[in-house]
């Protein structure tokens, strides 16, 4: 099977996942691959929007949920959450809706609005056409740079044995140092 095979077959999945835990780079690669025909328009951005809806909808409602659970209040304590708090405060609906665009505060902001009065069925009426915005301005940007960043990486077919068993590996070693580093977090704080 051939790396576009696997990409035509699997990559919606890819998409709405990486959407959820990555964010702008992978939908933007979701926009490349619909330039390459290997998926639609309209469903990459439905998988971007909708894995980036359900992230934020489960960060909303850990923040809700357990706003005085250690983690959390551990959260509580980064000036990344305090600037979400502050903004949030002045300008609720703008900050709920431009939150995924403002870099290192797409994770905290949701459970930093979880934590506040603000309705659940506001957040996600809000969240849902924020994802949606989100994901087409980011899909047709990689669906209009598709070719420039063709060009700079070649074409993926012609890589593709090589490129994907190194992607792997490389997905497994930031795992595993991210998860190494929020252990060594967790145990000197305790």
């Amino acid at each position: 099977m051939t790396l576009e095979a696997i990409l035509s077959q699997y990559g919606l999945a890819a998409l709405f996942l990486g959407a959820g835990i990555e964010g702008e780079t992978v939908v933007v690669l979701g926009g490349v691959m619909v330039h390459r025909g290997l998926i639609a328009y309209p469903a990459a951005i439905a998988a971007a929007a909708l894995g980036s809806f359900v992230a934020d909808q489960i960060f909303f409602a850990l923040g809700r949920r357990f706003r005085n659970h250690r983690y959390v209040q551990r959260v509580q304590q980064k000036a990344a959450f305090r600037r979400a708090i502050d903004v949030f405060e002045r300008r609720p609906v703008l900050f709920v809706f431009g939150f995924r665009f403002l870099y290192g505060l797409r994770t905290v902001s949701p459970i930093a609005i979880g934590t506040t009065a603000l309705p659940a069925s506001r957040f996600m009426a809000i969240n849902a056409l924020a994802a949606m915005v989100w994901a087409t301005v980011f899909v047709t940007l990689g669906y209009l740079f598709g070719q420039g960043i063709e060009a700079a990486f070649g074409r993926v077919r012609d890589v593709g044995h090589v490129l994907l068993p190194v992607l792997a590996v490389l997905l497994l070693v930031g795992l595993a140092a991210h998860f190494r580093h929020r252990r060594r977090e967790v145990t000197a704080k305790d």
